[in-house]
């Protein structure tokens, strides 16, 4: 099973060096595979409504923010939180949030890792949550299907790095450290603008060619939000274990 192990931002991490030394060595040693994030400060939010797009610019509040990520390939959710658990504790200064989440999604889709490293610029795109994804609404087989051939054909062309879907929050849990020591919450979470609901690592030669890749794609649903986010430092390897 792989899941995503997000470290939700805090002020600490909206900073334009995070996480620097001697952390990152730290985290590095910890966390193979981790995916650090480019501050809210430098996002952008893309928004479709009734077929047109807009463009939201950081910042945003840190507390509707991931920091990073990594994939890891576990037994069971059991594992995923038990290796959340051997987090950093000089992460946050022993109060690092940590969400454990499933991925794949109900639907059929199909998850992408090409296990290449970038040589463009990489972006995560971050699809954020609603009521219906929380729920598990599913969009026909047909429209999944669109959605899987896109993702082979830019796997395939170099562009689509890795991506997949999150299963809802009632499968997933989070990890909440203070002072060091940390304290397990199952899901569902209901703060919904906190949540994402699946990702793209993409790579592109500039910002705005991000941008024109997240409007081009033909995302399953009539209204969705997606977060554009540079990242920082993308590992070489395979998945954490």
């Amino acid at each position: 099973m792989h899941f995503m192990v997000i470290r939700r931002a805090d002020a600490a991490s909206e900073s334009a060096d995070f996480p620097a030394a001697p952390l990152a060595a730290n985290l590095a040693s910890a966390v193979p595979g981790a995916r650090w994030l480019h501050p809210g400060s430098e996002a952008a939010r893309l928004h479709r409504r009734a077929g047109a797009w807009t463009i939201e610019h950081g910042p945003f509040p840190a507390g509707e923010l991931a920091a990073g990520f990594a994939i890891i390939d576990v037994p069971s959710k059991e594992a995923a939180i038990a290796w959340a658990l051997q987090w950093p504790t000089a992460d946050a200064e022993g109060g690092a949030v940590l969400e454990v989440r499933e991925t794949g999604c109900s639907g059929g889709c199909a998850g992408i890792d090409t296990q290449s490293p970038p040589q463009l610029t990489p972006y995560a795109v971050l699809l954020r949550s609603s009521p219906g994804l929380e729920a598990d609404d599913m969009p026909p087989p047909e429209v999944i299907a669109r959605m899987n051939a896109r993702n082979a054909h830019d796997a395939q062309a170099g562009v689509l790095l890795a991506g997949d879907g999150l299963k809802p929050t009632a499968k997933g849990a989070r990890v909440k450290f203070k002072g060091g020591r940390p304290t397990v919450v199952d899901g569902p979470f209901t703060e919904i603008k906190e949540l994402i609901a699946g990702f793209w690592l993409i790579q592109a030669a500039s910002r705005a060619d991000a941008i024109a890749w997240v409007e081009s794609y033909p995302f399953p649903w009539p209204e969705v939000s997606l977060e554009l986010r540079a990242v920082a430092a993308p590992p070489p390897g395979p998945a954490a274990h």
